[in-house]
């Protein structure tokens, strides 16, 4: 696909569905890098292929894995604060609706994700850009028992 048919002429839901990662494409790849880690090793592992469905049957407990909730605004202050905000979209002919079609999908794969994590019964976390991040921390290692 060329750029504008990737991120301009589909529609935000379209690139959802179709977005390989997003279905647990490349999971198994994830699983044997962690296999070769010492067992006794603590390990935060991120991404969008890491859907709770696959990752809940390889934990000893749910609570072993926490899937972190970013509000659309969360996620493009982190966009803008890594200066990748137009990287993509710069690249087609419409930056804007490319812009506005990757946030969009994004979107929508935030609300899949706390359908499932419902379904599933894993933990979570909302995550937005009013939060400091002393404060982040402090939920997230409450939430593993270490504090």
């Amino acid at each position: 696909m060329t750029m504008d048919e990737r991120w301009v002429n589909r529609s935000p839901q379209t690139m959802l569905d179709t977005f390989q990662w997003f279905r647990g494409e490349g999971f198994g790849l994830i699983v044997e890098d962690l296999q070769k880690l010492p067992p006794d090793q603590a390990i935060v592992v991120e991404g969008f292929n890491l859907l709770p469905e696959l990752v809940k049957p390889l934990l000893s407990h749910p609570s072993q894995g926490l899937w972190p909730i970013p509000t659309p605004e969360f996620r493009l202050a982190a966009f803008k604060s890594r200066g990748t905000l137009w990287s993509i979209a710069e690249k087609t002919s419409n930056p804007e609706r490319a812009l506005s079609n990757l946030l969009e999908r994004d979107r929508l794969f935030t609300i899949r994700l706390q359908e499932v994590i419902e379904k599933v019964g894993v933990p979570s976390i909302n995550v937005d850009n009013l939060m400091a991040e002393g404060d982040l921390e402090d939920r997230v290692a409450t939430l593993f028992g270490l504090r």
